[in-house]
């Protein structure tokens, strides 16, 4: 089996490829630079993520494709960030519509798995929202996603299933992703509430994360948007305090709106990655039959606690 892997050189990618790697895949990351790959499963294969180049022929006959491409969200929405979170995403998916264009159907992939965002949906402490009945939201990061999926809902191609991953944040190990950026904060006595504390917080562990894919990439009849969220998503007052239950800390200082602008300003940040409340459910992932490893937040908080201590 082989898969493709757009924007394969970050946190995420590092570990999915891995993933794949363990189950006897060959992996070709499509990715701006060299470096080491994760073992002999997997090739670099450099590309701008803008325009059809050599790395077109490096691509057909592939099982899946999955990308993963995009600037990373955790910025100020300067002028200059924005273009760069808005272009890296669609022109990467544009790069390989044109490329699965260029194939003949016999060489296209089985299913192509598109990155997205879960925060396509509205503010949401009302309601859950699911792919069926969810409202999309206002806003740059919005406009980002949809922009997003219109790029790449356009290149659908026959042969070839085209899955939007909708995507809550992906807890995994390591000081490097967003669950150990939390979890050192609380550590340090800052893991209190963030404002109300009352918005929703959406998530998923990486192992849930990656057996996902796995069956998306198995199941024939499942295309269009998935919400890739664990069915628990929980306020974030619940959320600070289970995050500190797991790493031990019994203090946590809560952070006004205030303090929280005066700290992602000081760590070229934005709040809306705090404050925006994500009630996303898994409907459809629910609906096929998945089984999520960790549904609910304790239990996944604890596991990744544990992988941080090893």
């Amino acid at each position: 089996m082989k898969l493709i892997l757009a924007g394969g050189s970050g946190y995420l990618g590092r570990l999915v490829a891995k993933h794949f790697g363990t189950l006897g895949w060959e992996v070709i990351t499509l990715a701006r630079k060299e470096f080491e790959p994760a073992g002999p499963f997997e090739k670099i294969v450099v590309w701008d993520g803008k325009q059809i180049g050599s790395w077109a022929s490096e691509i057909g006959g592939a099982d899946a494709w999955l990308n993963l491409a995009g600037r990373t969200v955790n910025c100020r929405y300067t002028v200059k960030n924005r273009a760069e979170m808005m272009n890296s995403r669609v022109d990467s998916t544009r790069a390989l519509a044109l490329a699965l264009a260029g194939l003949p159907e016999t060489l296209r992939p089985k299913v192509w798995l598109n990155s997205s965002t879960a925060t396509i949906y509205r503010h949401a402490e009302d309601r859950a929202q699911d792919e069926l009945s969810g409202e999309i939201g206002k806003g740059l990061s919005v406009e980002i996603a949809k922009a997003w999926e219109a790029a790449f809902f356009a290149a659908e191609k026959p042969g070839t299933r085209m899955v939007a991953l909708r995507s809550a944040m992906v807890f995994g190990p390591g000081a490097d992703g967003v669950y150990g950026a939390f979890a050192g904060l609380a550590k340090l006595g800052l893991g209190g509430r963030h404002a109300s504390g009352r918005q929703f917080v959406s998530w998923i562990h990486i192992a849930d994360f990656c057996a996902a894919l796995e069956f998306l990439i198995e199941q024939e009849k499942l295309s269009g948007p998935v919400n890739l969220a664990a069915p628990d998503p929980v306020r974030n007052k619940d959320f600070q305090r289970e995050l500190r239950k797991s790493v031990g800390m019994t203090v946590g200082l809560p952070m006004p709106e205030l303090l929280l602008e005066i700290g992602a300003l000081l760590r070229g940040t934005e709040t809306e990655l705090l404050l925006k409340s994500r009630r996303v459910i898994p409907a459809r992932l629910l609906e096929a039959g998945f089984i999520f490893r960790f549904p609910k937040l304790a239990p996944a908080l604890a596991d990744l606690a544990s992988l941080r201590k090893a």
